[in-house]
C-alpha cells in the first residue's frame, strides 16, 4: 500500500472507532509501518474523529522522527509492540467503555477476556491485563516487552485496551472484538454465562493456528 493510501487509511479507521464510542475527546493513538520499514503515528492530543492524514508523525526506518506533528506520548508502548512481534504492522490503543469497566473488576491477569464467542479467541488470542500505569509512563512499553512478543493483545489496568496486528486493517478489527467480548462479559456478568469449553477452546486454536501462549 503506498503511503498515501496508508494515511487515509488510519484516518479512515480511526473516524470510525470515534464515530462509534470506542474511544472519544483526544484519547487513543494509533500508529502503521510504511512499506520502507518507517512508522506513520497519530500526533498528540489529537481526536481520532479528527485526524489530518498529512499531520500524522512520520519516523523513518532508523525511528528518528522526520515529519509531521508531535506523536502520541505512548511511543514507548508502540514500539515495544514493533521491537518484540516482527509480524506486527499496526498497533492501536483505544480507551474504549466496556474495556476499561471489566479491568476494574476482578480477573485472571493471565487471560483477562473470558472465552464466550469463537471470534474472541481467533482475532486476539490470550489477553494479558497489565497492572496501571501514569498515562505516557515508558514502564508500560518496558511491561510489554517482558512478554518476549508472546501476546498481541494486552489490557491496560484502568486505561485502555492495545493490540498489535499485521497492518492497521487487522488491528482494528481485533480491538473491535476485544471491546465487544468485555462488553458480553459485562451483560453476562454474574449470570452463570455458559462460555466455550477447553476443548472448543482449544479446537479454535489448532484450527486457526492462534497464539495461546500459557
Amino acid at each position: 500500500m503506498s503511503e498515501t493510501a496508508l494515511r487515509e487509511q488510519i484516518c479512515v479507521l480511526s473516524k470510525s472507532l470515534f464515530d462509534r464510542g470506542l474511544t472519544h475527546g483526544s484519547t487513543g493513538n494509533i500508529s502503521a509501518r510504511t512499506e520502507d520499514g518507517g512508522l506513520l503515528v497519530s500526533p498528540t492530543g489529537t481526536s481520532f474523529g479528527r485526524l489530518d492524514p498529512d499531520r500524522l508523525a512520520r519516523f523513518d526506518a532508523s525511528g528518528a522522527h522526520i515529519g509531521g506533528d508531535k506523536p502520541t506520548k505512548e511511543m514507548p508502548l508502540h514500539m515495544a509492540f514493533y521491537d518484540t512481534r516482527r509480524a506486527a504492522g499496526a498497533v492501536v490503543h483505544l480507551h474504549s467503555p466496556y474495556c476499561v469497566a471489566l479491568s476494574m473488576l476482578p480477573a485472571d491477569e493471565n487471560d483477562f477476556l473470558p472465552a464466550l464467542t469463537p471470534y474472541g479467541i481467533m482475532l486476539l488470542g490470550r489477553v494479558k491485563l497489565l497492572p496501571f500505569f501514569l498515562p505516557g509512563d515508558p514502564a508500560m512499553g518496558e511491561a510489554v516487552r517482558a512478554l518476549g512478543g508472546k501476546r498481541a493483545a494486552v489490557m491496560l489496568a484502568n486505561h485502555g485496551s492495545v493490540v498489535a496486528g499485521k497492518d492497521v486493517q487487522t488491528a482494528c478489527n481485533a480491538i473491535e472484538e476485544m471491546e465487544a467480548t468485555a462488553q458480553l462479559a459485562m451483560m453476562t456478568r454474574g449470570m452463570n454465562p455458559r462460555g466455550l469449553t477447553s476443548d472448543q477452546v482449544q479446537a479454535l486454536v489448532a484450527k486457526y493456528n492462534v497464539e495461546w501462549d500459557d
